[in-house]
């Protein structure tokens, strides 16, 4: 026999052997990672111990459970709060980044700004942010491309509509304030067209009114001559209290972007619903941690709004809510 034949069959037997191996090495891995624990890094805007933060915080875990991630479980949560601070936050993007997360959730339009400059790679799933599109964060709505996709909490009726609860309001309104802080509200620009549009039709005069620190925050007291409207902001959701305080010294009306301002004193807001949007976050998440690409997920507009209005701080201020608006709120505390 030569000893090309008597080899042949060892090379089949050793081929073979090693297409077991082959075959079965992927399936052990896959098993593997199908039991890994896999790692979500959430950078949120608002501070760790507001009672806002700890709420959405709550929601989200809530959220991911419904899904099957168990934080503790097969999820481990990284939670980094700025409490409206920028330099703060980008901080908290650096120590994020750096662990390595599977995927990513940025709370806040600053949220996604530092870590969109620190990873390309990672998926990031955002919610509560404006106008993604003009901010630079994704292609379009349709078809984000990128690492990036999400939710957002603004649609163009809304400033539209703020302004004229204001209107509404007796006596009239017919000088407005807008408060942002242009560092944490780079979106500014887009609503204020908006208000400046509608302020024509409802012949009211319109004066940005930005704010970068208490000190500035305080001086709101002085503008005695006519109405605040607030935007989204976080920088104004972190010092709501300062804001709020300022709002009661000047004892004028005044509109929110969120509910927690009127439930914390306020007078009105109309605004979207945040914990649906932390929700329906928790669901793109599951999807790209199963394999999903954020390039192919459309960002989603909000479907859920919710005007509140707080009776107690309208006697306070000397002002009455029509019937009307009143007939149409969420929510009336009295």
């Amino acid at each position: 026999m030569s000893l090309d034949l008597m080899v042949r069959p060892l090379n089949r037997r050793a081929c073979l052997a090693l297409l077991g191996t082959i075959v079965v090495l992927p399936a052990s891995a896959q098993a593997q990672q199908a039991n890994a624990t896999r790692r979500l890094g959430v950078l949120s805007v608002t501070a760790a111990d507001d009672a806002i933060g700890q709420t959405r915080s709550a929601i989200l875990v809530e959220a991911l459970a419904a899904h099957g991630w168990k934080e503790h479980g097969n999820l481990r949560i990284d939670w980094r709060s700025g409490a409206g601070d920028r330099a703060r936050i980008a901080g908290l993007a650096d120590e994020l980044i750096a662990l390595k997360p599977d995927i990513l959730l940025a709370v806040g339009t600053p949220s996604v700004e530092e870590l969109r400059r620190r990873t390309a790679m990672i998926p990031i799933v955002f919610a509560v942010v404006t106008d993604p599109v003009s901010q630079g964060f994704v292609q379009n709505l349709a078809h984000p491309g990128g690492n990036i996709t999400g939710f957002t909490d603004y649609d163009g009726p809304l400033a539209g509509k703020w302004l004229e609860m204001l209107t509404q309001v007796t006596p009239k309104v017919s000088r407005v304030f807008v408060v942002y802080n242009p560092a944490t509200a780079p979106f500014a620009a887009l609503m204020l067209r908006t208000i400046e549009d509608a302020a024509r039709t409802l012949h009211v005069t319109v004066e940005p009114a930005p704010v970068h620190d208490a000190a500035s925050i305080a001086a709101l007291a002085s503008r005695k001559d006519g109405g605040l409207l607030i935007l989204p902001d976080f920088f104004t959701m972190a010092n709501r209290a300062h804001l709020l305080a300022a709002v009661r010294e000047a004892r004028v009306p005044a509109v929110f972007w969120s509910r927690t301002f009127v439930d914390e004193g306020g007078l009105m807001s109309y605004s979207t619903d945040s914990a649906e949007q932390l929700r329906r976050a928790a669901g793109y998440i599951d999807r790209i941690l199963k394999g999903a690409q954020a390039a192919d997920l459309p960002v989603q507009n909000p479907t859920k709004f919710e005007l509140a209005v707080n009776l107690k701080a309208a006697k306070a201020l000397g002002v009455t809510i029509p019937p009307g608006l009143l007939a149409t709120a969420n929510d009336v505390i009295e």
